[in-house]
């Protein structure tokens, strides 16, 4: 468990398998002849244009952690809240992005470094500690992923008109097929990135149409008329709680690209990825935002897909299921994947794995299945849940970084990132302590 990370599915038996297959060389090793420019070249564009294995493991990482953030639970907590708060909601916004800095930059250079994961560490600083962590990270993102899985159905219903449960049913057939692939790793990597851009791009043409009223948002930032502790709280255990804390970090980590000499790509990658995350955050806000400031009433089961069809029209509304079906397919891709990480070992079995994360998402959808809970309660539930988990984790790693470089190469850690590690964990305990009577609440 303690060994180099080695994922076999992205690492140098991954894509570089591709490269260094024979034919590369003689591709290289043929007629590279004088006075032939262009055929000599072309073998280095060819190899330019094949994303290096590891670069192509960073971008992953970074991407399963903004879409794992950016998942349905996150969707509909906005347009819930925007609905309630209005512009005061982004206040709760800004809240939850300085949160995910300070957690993020810390829990990806902590499990970076230490090329450990998450539990592994835990278990290290305070034995049963790292079992108790991964048993709740566990179970959170089983719940969690539940409603992952109802996201996918609302997404296809918008799209394409079918029954939620069968579109549940099919998408949760596509997340396990990218698993049962020879390179699963690989195409986990890809499937994200591609899906991460789409929204982005999609929700910025709706933000436009939407014409929100700016001002008022970047007023409310700094001086909210209204703050709402449920609201933060959902908002930051639904975007850095849970799972989605460590899915960037172990899928980093799985691949390979740990230790002190991989520092700054480290840095860079989780950087990124909270700004990739901020972005399409306030994209999603100020779309909503819009819609409610012109005075529409949204009502109905799928406040969000009102939202996008007041704005765009009946366009809107496959727009927003496009956005909500990839928000919760790479929901549920990163849910399955980082909470196995919690339950099996490095040097385990990649096999093995892969078919315990088919399980993994086969039981999530059939809980969806003979499930009653109306899905956008259970996405509100799932994110204040998040929220209390956060605490626990975060402290032990926290921990390591101050009191224990021996698991960290002798790196010392940086007192600046660690100071404002501590204050977000502070802040996520005061919010998790109030997030309970919300709960309550809700499930009245």
């Amino acid at each position: 468990m303690d060994e180099q990370p080695h994922d076999p599915s992205t690492g140098p038996s991954g894509e570089s398998g591709e490269s260094g297959t024979p034919g590369a060389p003689s591709e290289s090793g043929t007629p590279g002849a004088p006075g032939t420019p262009r055929a000599s070249a072309a073998p280095a564009r060819k190899r330019r244009r094949k994303m290096d294995p590891k670069r192509s493991a960073i971008l992953g990482a970074m991407f399963l952690m903004a879409t794992s953030a950016i998942g349905p639970g996150f969707i509909t907590q906005t347009t819930v809240f925007t609905v309630q708060l209005g512009a005061a909601f982004a206040f709760a916004i800004l809240v939850s992005i300085l949160v995910d800095i300070a957690v993020q930059l810390n829990v990806w250079r902590i499990i970076g470094i230490s090329g450990l994961r998450a539990q592994v560490l835990g278990n290290k600083v305070l034995p049963g500690a790292g079992l108790v962590l991964a048993i709740l990270v566990f179970v959170g993102g089983l719940v969690f992923n539940v409603g992952n899985v109802a996201g996918t159905g609302l997404g296809l219903n918008a799209m394409l008109g079918l029954d939620p449960k069968i579109g549940a049913a099919l998408s949760a057939v596509l997340a396990i097929l990218i698993f049962l692939s020879k390179r699963a790793g690989l195409a986990l990597d890809r499937v994200v990135v591609v899906l991460g851009v789409l929204m982005i791009l999609l929700m910025l043409y709706v933000a436009i149409v939407a014409a929100p009223p700016v001002g008022s948002a970047l007023k409310n930032t700094v001086l909210p008329e209204q703050v709402d502790f449920l609201a933060i709280t959902t908002l930051i255990g639904g975007t850095v709680g849970g799972y989605i804390t460590y899915a960037g970090a172990h899928r980093m980590v799985d691949s390979g690209n740990s230790g002190l000499e991989n520092i700054r790509p480290i840095t860079r990658a989780a950087l990124l990825g909270v700004i990739v995350t901020g972005v399409m955050r306030v994209l999603l806000f100020l779309a909503v935002l819009g819609v409610v400031s012109g005075g529409a009433v949204l009502t109905g089961q799928n406040l969000a897909a009102d939202a996008f069809r007041i704005a765009a029209g009946e366009i809107g509304i496959r727009l927003f299921g496009i956005v909500f079906w990839a928000a919760a397919l790479t929901s549920v891709i990163g849910a399955s994947y980082t909470s196995v990480s919690f339950i099996t070992k490095l040097s385990g079995s990649d096999r093995v794995r892969n078919l315990l994360t088919v399980a993994f998402i086969a039981v999530c959808a059939g809980a969806y299945l003979l499930l009653g809970q109306p899905p956008q309660t259970l996405l509100v539930f799932a994110g204040a849940f998040n929220g209390l988990i956060l605490p626990l984790g975060f402290a032990v790693l926290l921990w390591a970084a101050w009191r224990r470089r021996d698991l960290l190469s002798g790196y010392q850690y940086p007192r600046w990132l660690l100071l404002i590690g501590v204050l977000a964990w502070l802040l996520t305990l005061y919010l998790g302590w109030n997030s309970i009577a919300g709960l309550r609440a809700l499930w009245a």
